[in-house]
C-alpha cells in the first residue's frame, strides 16, 4: 500500500475510533509517529500547539497539519477528508437508527460506557503532552544528570503563564496563546 493511501487509512481509522473530539485523536497520532516514523514526538507536540492555537477543531487541524507535512496541499486535504468521513457516515446512520431507539436502555448504556473511555483518552493525551513538553528524557538518559531531565525554560514559562491566568482569570485565552507564542520565539523553543 502506498504511503499516501496508508496515511488516508490511518486518518479514517482515527476518525472512526477517536470518540470524544480532537484531543482523543492524539493517542492515534502518537501511534502513527511510533509505528511509521512520519513525524517525531517533538514534531507532534509542535503540531498540537499549532492546532490548538489555530481556529477550528483540533483533530481536523492536526489531520491537515500532518497531511500537509507529509504530502503538501493534497495530503492536507485528503487527511482532513479521511478524518471527517467516518463521522459523516456514522452520523447519517445513527440519525436514522437512533430515532427508533431514542429511549432504549441499551443505547443509553452504550453511550454511558463511552464516557469513561473518552475521559481516559483525553487524560492520556494531556499526560503525554505535559511529559513531552516539560521533560527531556533523552537528554537525561544521555547525561544521567537529574537536572537535564527537566525542560526548565518550558516549566518556568508554564508556571508564569499559569500564575498570570490565575491573577487575571477573565483574560481571553487568545492573549495567553499570544504571550506563549511570543515567549516561545524569544526563548527559542
Amino acid at each position: 500500500m502506498s504511503t499516501f493511501l496508508l496515511m488516508c487509512f490511518e486518518f479514517f481509522k482515527t476518525g472512526l475510533f477517536a470518540i470524544g473530539g480532537g484531543l482523543a485523536s492524539i493517542p492515534f497520532l502518537k501511534e502513527m509517529s511510533v509505528k511509521y516514523g512520519w513525524f517525531t514526538i517533538e514534531q507532534l507536540t509542535t503540531m498540537i500547539a499549532v492546532s490548538e492555537s489555530t481556529p477550528g477543531p483540533i483533530g481536523i487541524n492536526m489531520a491537515t497539519y500532518v497531511g500537509y507535512h507529509m504530502f503538501g496541499i493534497a495530503g492536507g486535504i485528503c487527511a482532513t477528508l479521511s478524518l471527517v468521513a467516518p463521522s459523516i457516515i456514522v452520523i447519517c446512520i445513527v440519525a436514522k437508527v437512533l430515532e427508533k431507539f431514542r429511549n432504549s436502555p441499551v443505547v443509553n448504556g452504550v453511550f454511558s460506557g463511552f464516557r469513561p473511555a473518552v475521559v481516559g483518552f483525553i487524560l492520556a493525551a494531556v499526560a503525554s503532552i505535559y511529559l513531552n513538553s516539560l521533560l527531556r528524557i533523552p537528554a537525561w538518559q544521555a547525561s544521567g544528570n537529574l537536572t537535564d531531565l527537566f525542560n526548565w525554560k518550558a516549566i518556568i514559562l508554564f508556571a508564569a503563564l499559569l500564575a498570570f491566568y490565575e491573577y487575571k482569570p477573565k483574560i481571553h485565552p487568545i492573549v495567553i496563546i499570544c504571550l506563549a507564542a511570543a515567549a516561545g520565539i524569544i526563548l527559542g523553543f
